[in-house]
């Protein structure tokens, strides 16, 4: 279907720079230009729309809408006396029919937003107003309704770095088109891949700042298709040029107006300052300033309003440029010289029982929800299958953690057996073990902080995706561990078996085997509390001094450097849940409980000429001076398992919580 507008295109700089965009329609013959369409390549016509792909049109109706919230208590003031509600949005009304975009611009801080995130479904149910959003003639008594109904693209690009732009859309088809087939998936990822545009990099990597990665153009195109993927036929999107160049800028905006036509979809966008070509492809423009309405139509419109005041557009401006420098003159004329259109919504018995249906539907629904969620869904197999597959290709694709955690196993393994090697059985021996399986536990634990910016990278990407429910955070936290059992056991190889055998450790298979399963323990307790503390951590900073602080802390109630019975009351606690107590006393243990009846330590005592050598501590006295009188290693194996999915709950706990009140 060819692009249609309001008005006449006119040539710009007399350049003609049009290439055919290629039509998602039904009909293969239909094609249109554009003037500055350059990311469409020449390639095959895309595949034509899937069956399930609903075609109904919806028309947007916003009456009298209004938002107000009220300001947290920030400082003494405001405990004395209660702060005064803050008006977001102030009766504010306007249609928005299908095959039209219409755009949102106004200042900084007028209710943009605010009023893109209400009308799709992304506020609390409680600062909802039922009465105020009617779509197709039917009013909206829920944001979960709007969910459904509305596509949403937020204006930061929450994707991850490390995937394709087509594993992005597959994944997001995974989890969105769940009862539909693998090929129809595949078959719609393909036909999205088209339809922006992005066939050319469909294999590149996502990138973002620190990744080279496809452009911000082509990366906003990629965000537009994730919400796109379960074909909404109202789609808003706040800010979707913002940080773009003027070119990636009109790119993003004539795909939308295609998109607009050729799918019958309602597009509606919040946008700063267009540029000229840009306001060619925009419908009709709403105007807020101070959350109040001061125009609402066409460009045409604005420029007779602003005739009207008297005032002549600079040659060198556009109507909506120059109405954003007399916008108080707008909003002047607007309460004093015009009255407000106020619309009136009667509902029959009829729409009255069709929504109360509706309603009860929904309610049934999330309580269906809530009851399998609490008592059998926590799990899903489909959900974890696909996260692990992510997973894996962010873990290998990662190249700098994967090289680092292979690196700091072999060289810290390899740099202690060079230091420790060939220890003696002397007292000297006993000291530089305890010293040796000390310095491993600090190294190993804080050998994973370095996975904490890829946890908070990870973290926005998961808000995005679980508050829209797209899978659960049980299904997150199960695939994380699957996939990093393999990982960190092939790191605790690496590290164990140098330190061993060239250190000269208890030369048993069965305590070599102990010593390499308590350093993958180690690894997996380290994890689960990084991944816990990124839960909680708003930033890399806070949460890399935090890590420091719980680490440093475990490792000095050890008992390696205080003793238990010279450790103060008041810190008792901290002795009973160090990470580092029980595997150390684990290690001592496998290390002396084979050998009890050895001797470390010889003294000589010359008696009638003769040498006569006297024991002086043997291996079951060396474990009675640290109190380990009892073979407690399977004891501590289950204690430090117990650390390891204690630490994983309470991410789940913290995640899932914060995913209920995240509405992205």
């Amino acid at each position: 279907m060819a692009l249609c507008f309001q008005q006449p295109r006119p040539s710009i700089n007399n350049e003609d720079d049009s290439v055919i965009l290629f039509s998602t329609s039904n009909s293969p013959d239909e094609s249109t230009t554009s003037p500055s369409s350059s990311y469409y390549h020449p390639s095959p016509p895309p595949p034509t729309p899937l069956p399930h792909e609903s075609r109904t049109t919806h028309k947007l109706s916003i009456r009298n809408l209004s938002y107000t919230i009220q300001p947290t208590n920030t400082s003494f003031c405001h405990l004395v006396q209660r702060p005064k509600p803050i008006h977001i949005l102030k009766s504010v009304s306007f249609e928005a029919s299908d095959s039209q975009i219409l755009a949102v611009v106004g200042p900084s801080g007028t209710g943009k937003s605010s009023l893109l995130r209400i009308i799709s479904g992304r506020i609390r149910k409680e600062e909802f107003d039922p009465k105020s959003i009617v779509i197709n003639d039917l009013r909206m008594t829920s944001p979960a309704q709007l969910r459904k109904i509305c596509g949403y693209v937020a204006q930061e690009d929450n994707l991850l770095p490390l995937l394709t732009v087509k594993e992005t859309l597959m994944f997001s088809a995974a989890f969105r088109l769940k009862s539909v087939s693998r090929k129809e998936k595949e078959e719609r990822v393909v036909s999205l891949i088209y339809e922006l545009g992005l066939k050319h990099v469909a294999d590149s990597f996502v990138g973002d700042e620190e990744n080279r990665g496809i452009s911000g153009g082509e990366r906003k195109r990629v965000s537009i298709g994730v919400d796109l993927m379960h074909n909404p036929s109202i789609l808003l999107l706040d800010e979707p040029t913002s940080g773009l160049d003027s070119t990636s800028a009109l790119q993003v905006i004539e795909l939308l107006a295609s998109m607009a036509q050729t799918k019958q979809r309602t597009v509606v966008i919040s946008i700063h300052q267009p540029s000229y070509r840009i306001l060619q492809y925009i419908s009709n423009f709403l105007i807020l300033t101070h959350g109040t309405v001061v125009h609402n139509g066409s460009l045409e419109l604005l420029e007779e309003t602003i005739d009207k005041l008297g005032f002549q557009i600079p040659i060198q401006l556009n109507a909506l440029e120059f109405a954003m420098e007399i916008i108080h003159s707008l909003e002047d004329y607007m309460s004093h010289n015009e009255d407000k259109e106020q619309f009136t919504y009667s509902i029959t018995p009829e729409e009255e029982d069709i929504i109360g249906r509706a309603d009860q539907r929904h309610n049934n629904n999330d309580t269906n929800d809530r009851k399998e969620a609490c008592c059998y869904n926590l799990i899903d197999f489909y959900e974890i299958m696909f996260l692990c597959s992510r997973f894996w290709k962010i873990i290998y694709r990662t190249k700098q953690l994967l090289l680092a955690r292979t690196m700091q196993a072999l060289v810290g393994g390899l740099g202690l057996a060079s230091v420790y090697i060939k220890m003696r059985k002397d007292e000297a021996g006993i000291a530089e073990r305890l010293g040796l399986f000390a310095f491993s536990l600090s190294f190993l634990l804080s050998s994973t902080v370095e996975a904490l910016p890829i946890y908070l990278q990870e973290r926005r990407v998961l808000m995005k995706e679980a508050s829209r429910q797209a899978y659960k955070i049980s299904s997150y936290m199960i695939a994380n561990t699957v996939v990093f059992l393999p990982f960190l056991f092939a790191v605790a190889v690496l590290f164990a078996v140098p330190v061993y055998w060239i250190v000269g450790l208890n030369p048993s298979m069965a305590a070599f085997a102990f010593f390499t399963f308590v350093v993958w323990l180690i690894l997996l307790m380290a994890s689960s509390l990084v991944l816990f503390l990124s839960a909680v951590s708003p930033d890399f900073i806070s949460g890399n001094s935090l890590i420091c602080t719980v680490l440093g802390a475990f490792f000095l109630f050890s008992g390696y450097f205080i003793p238990k019975e010279n450790i103060p009351k008041y810190w008792m606690f901290m002795y009973y849940i160090s990470l580092y107590r029980y595997p150390l006393d684990s290690l001592l243990t496998n290390e002396y409980w084979s050998v009890r009846g050895e001797c470390f330590s010889w003294n000589a005592d010359h008696d009638h000429q003769q040498n006569q050598y006297k024991c002086l501590m043997t291996g079951n006295e060396v474990l009675i001076s640290r109190g380990l009188e009892k073979d407690t290693r399977w004891m501590n194996v289950g204690i430090m398992f117990g650390f390891f999915v204690l630490y994983r709950v309470l991410c789940w706990f913290i995640l899932a919580r914060r995913a209920s009140k995240t509405i992205i």
